[in-house]
């Protein structure tokens, strides 16, 4: 098991729940995508640039999502940006929370970045 897997594996509930959920959606939207240990966190990658993280913050599961910017207008009444400049995150204090077709669609679109060489694989 890598440290990222042992990371959400480790979670108390309801985090860990939500952590292994949030994650088959990832890894079932973005096959391609690697689970790194980053910064002491769980982080999906696509070749050396970052796509998201998944973190268990205070009382609830922060997705944080480096390229926001890129992403669709419409998600700006879903993404908390809290004085933070670039990476923007959706905020999960149950499973109940997670919009699984809004959270793929999110994805599928920072996959879209990737089909149009913002990503590049090394």
């Amino acid at each position: 098991m890598n440290p990222a897997e042992a990371y959400i594996l480790k979670q108390p509930e309801p985090y860990k729940s939500i952590l292994m959920h949030l994650q088959v959606l990832v890894e079932h939207t973005l096959p391609e995508a690697d689970l790194l240990y980053k910064w002491r966190i769980p982080c999906y990658y696509f070749g050396k640039r970052p796509i998201c993280y998944l973190n268990q913050s205070k009382d609830y599961i922060d997705v944080g999502i480096w390229h926001s910017a890129h992403l669709s207008k419409k998600w700006d009444s879903y993404l908390i940006t809290e004085k933070r400049k670039v990476v923007k995150s959706l905020r999960y204090k149950s499973l109940e929370d997670i919009n699984d077709e809004m959270f793929i669609s999110i994805m599928k679109e920072l996959e879209s970045l990737k089909d149009e060489g913002f990503y590049k694989r090394s």
